[in-house]
């Protein structure tokens, strides 16, 4: 099993920028697909990022591209979401989520299998 904790949340203004982390305990992420996926409140959960630790394959929901970068540090065991241009409708809980050997076609999902606490990210106008 997974054990996964999320740090970096805060507040910012808009146009700000946060790095979110999320590390394993347990064991390493090898042969994981690691996921960041949010959660606004009143809101259901979705898909912001993702990376595959074998080769650093990303994947990034539309509203993330250009402004949201994923990365992983293999010695730290650790994966990062680098947040900038930040703006209020990217408040929500950020959690870390994280499946072995899941398919390309699931990639995207919500339903990982093991799931971080979350980060609260607020972004002010």
């Amino acid at each position: 099993q997974v054990q996964l904790v999320e740090s970096g949340g805060g507040l910012v203004q808009a146009g700000g920028s946060l790095r979110l982390s999320c590390t394993a305990s347990g064991r390493t992420f090898r042969d994981y697909a690691v996921a960041w996926i949010r959660q606004a409140p009143g809101k259901e959960r979705e898909f912001v990022s993702a990376i595959r630790w074998n080769g650093g394959s990303t994947y990034y929901e539309d509203f993330a591209k250009g402004r949201f970068t994923i990365s992983r540090d293999i010695n730290k065991n650790t994966v990062y979401l680098q947040m900038n241009s930040l703006n209020p409708e990217d408040t929500a809980i950020y959690y870390c989520a994280a499946d072995r050997g899941r398919i390309l076609s699931a990639i995207r999902g919500i339903d990982y299998t093991y799931w971080g606490q979350g980060t609260q990210v607020t972004v002010s106008s």
